[in-house]
């Protein structure tokens, strides 16, 4: 038996596992991934959020300068580089440990660098605002699922996404079919990738559903939201530091793409259980 918490940001959901020294769980194996994140047979969840060192995590967190490394699996048991949402309640858990102090910045490693976490007002549980890093903004390209096809635009946020915008009018309620397996192309996306479909609700303000790697339909993707906010900001002209509003299923984030090439992510995280488990 072992303990582990469930949170989760703007209802993307995590498992979380203290294992400071890196001595509770060793490898963490794909099949002990899967059983955790099962919502039937396990405790539930899109992924798995270690809660290490980074001085025991090995190679991964070389280099970083943070205490601690946010070492993430999707619910498949692969690993991702990244998760925007997962950070955010990484970054609470510790905040309500007391093993970081809330009321500066909060450096947390992971596989796509060091990000940085400042909680509001420097209070441990307000929204807490994530630098992203610089995004990447790569080539153009399509997605497709059922003999349709969307022009996209490929985003790497530390992972990669292919965001795809619906034409005007189209309700996002119905478009669940295309988040059961949008086809992509391996030669551009060799590990897979995140897919996003886009509405748009007005000046600065978008709303979108999600298809993860390893994971499938979420009800929401911190990285995918900002992706999106780039590539809306993009085809909007709009310049640097315009605030943006994503609206997802799960609940609303909060982007700036800031004149210093930043992303900055603003939204809740929370922590709502914790327990014990042999699985």
């Amino acid at each position: 038996m072992y303990p582990f918490l469930k949170g989760h940001g703007t209802e993307n959901d995590f498992v979380l596992l203290p294992d400071p020294d890196g001595t509770v769980h060793g490898a963490l194996s794909p099949e002990r991934v899967r059983a955790l994140c099962d919502r039937r047979a396990g405790v539930g969840g899109d992924g798995v959020l270690r809660v290490i060192r980074t001085a025991a995590v090995g190679a991964a967190g070389a280099g970083q300068d943070a205490e601690w490394f946010m070492d993430y699996r999707n619910s498949d048991g692969s690993l991702s580089q990244m998760c925007g949402n997962g950070v955010r309640v990484f970054g609470r858990h510790l905040a309500e440990q007391g093993l970081v102090d809330p009321t500066g910045p909060v450096p947390v490693a992971t596989r796509a660098g060091v990000k940085v976490l400042t909680f509001a007002g420097g209070a441990a549980d307000g929204e807490i605002t994530v630098d992203m890093g610089v995004p990447k903004v790569l080539e153009r390209t399509e997605v497709a699922v059922g003999g349709r096809v969307w022009p996209a635009l490929h985003v790497d946020m530390g992972n990669p996404h292919a965001v795809a915008f619906l034409d005007d009018g189209a309700d996002l309620a119905d478009v669940g079919p295309l988040l059961e397996a949008p086809v992509h192309d391996p030669a551009v996306y060799p590990e897979g990738v995140n897919v996003e479909f886009v509405v748009r609700r007005g000046a600065g303000h978008v709303a979108m559903r999600v298809h993860e790697r390893g994971s499938g339909e979420t009800r929401s993707c911190g990285t995918g939201a900002c992706a999106v906010m780039v590539a809306a900001a993009l085809a909007d002209d709009a310049p640097r530091d315009t605030p943006y509003r994503v609206d997802l299923p799960g609940g609303t984030l909060r982007i700036v793409w800031t004149a210093d090439d930043r992303i900055l992510m603003t939204g809740p995280a929370l922590v709502v259980a914790q327990g014990v488990t042999g699985l």
